[in-house]
């Protein structure tokens, strides 16, 4: 979420005052875009990265528009629409192998987690600090509410997604008392957020105690996880060899798949004496830096960025050597 460029690097798109792309100059520099290029960004979110891509593209670039959320496809439309060098579709990056022109990639961007349209909104349900009705669906128009997986779950069911996509301590305290509240069943962030402050104590570090759980119900209620899986193997099957893939990250369950996919592809798996001598290992990725974060500098314009990490790496060819 930049508000412009550094020295040496790409400028800053030109894009409403309100969205400004996180780490913006370090995804340019690392999608190393060409003007005859090929890219797909799968989060198109309000379209920061997207601009800085179509900016250098030339005549023969296309650029590849996907993204869950119909208000960010109609964001997608409007500014986007009339370009021929632009393609859109909508839906989430787990199912871009399906996209037939989703093929020969030079670069894949994944911008991860909700974004600052969607937290800023409160009829989107993400911020417990704006009221508004418990939903949390990325795309609502497809799948179940918060409010209502709240309504139905058991209490062991909560208390476990709590903990494993929020890692909240208090999660069969606060489990136990949605269940318990059933009688008047949650629908607002208000709602939820006063009954987990009113169960949980507010920690040394004056956070809100209902921050690790909305992150949690979040990230199960859009199968956050699943789908980054499932679309880093997509995007890694996409991308022609020298093509970039770069993952955003804003919590440590995203970033440690993303990283142990990357290692996963880029080296070698630890020997074992005791089992037979496996095939020769052929890395198909290369690590370029391993964790990027924000400098101070666009910390200071955008707080947010603060748990941003981006990660970037490289395609090989066939025998595991970078392209030229």
């Amino acid at each position: 979420m930049r508000t412009g460029a550094q020295a040496g690097h790409p400028a800053a798109p030109s894009a409403p005052a309100a969205h400004l792309p996180v780490l913006y100059a370090q995804v340019m520099d690392g999608l190393r875009v060409v003007e005859d290029g090929r890219y797909l960004d799968g989060t198109f979110g309000r379209g920061g990265h997207a601009r800085g891509v179509l900016q250098q593209l030339g005549p023969g670039g296309r650029l590849l528009l996907m993204d869950k959320d119909p208000e960010a496809i109609a964001e997608a439309e409007r500014g986007f629409g009339g370009d021929a060098r632009v393609s859109i579709r909508r839906g989430s990056f787990a199912t871009l192998a399906g996209w037939e022109e989703a093929r020969d990639l030079d670069g894949v961007l994944f911008d991860l987690g909700v974004s600052s349209p969607q937290l800023d909104v409160a009829e989107r349900g993400f911020s417990f600090g704006k009221d508004g009705p418990l939903d949390m669906r990325m795309d609502p128009e497809s799948g179940e509410s918060a409010a209502q997986w709240l309504a139905r779950a058991d209490e062991a069911e909560i208390a476990e997604v709590l903990w494993r996509y929020g890692e909240e301590k208090q999660s069969r305290r606060i489990a136990r008392a949605i269940v318990a509240r059933r009688a008047q069943p949650l629908t607002r962030t208000a709602e939820l957020a006063a009954l987990i402050a009113s169960v949980v104590p507010r920690g040394k570090d004056k956070s809100n105690p209902a921050t690790r759980s909305f992150q949690a119900i979040r990230i199960h209620i859009n199968r956050e996880l699943a789908d980054l899986e499932a679309g880093l193997d997509a995007a890694l099957a996409a991308l022609k060899p020298g093509g970039r893939l770069a993952v955003i990250s804003f919590h440590s369950l995203e970033d440690r798949i993303t990283k142990q996919f990357i290692a996963r592809h880029a080296k070698a798996p630890p020997a074992n004496r005791r089992l037979p001598q496996a095939e020769v290992f052929v890395p198909v990725l290369a690590d370029l830096g391993g964790a990027i974060r924000a400098d101070e500098a666009e910390l200071a314009a955008n707080p947010r960025a603060r748990s941003a990490v981006l990660r970037v790496a490289e395609k090989l060819d066939g025998q595991g050597r970078r392209v030229a």
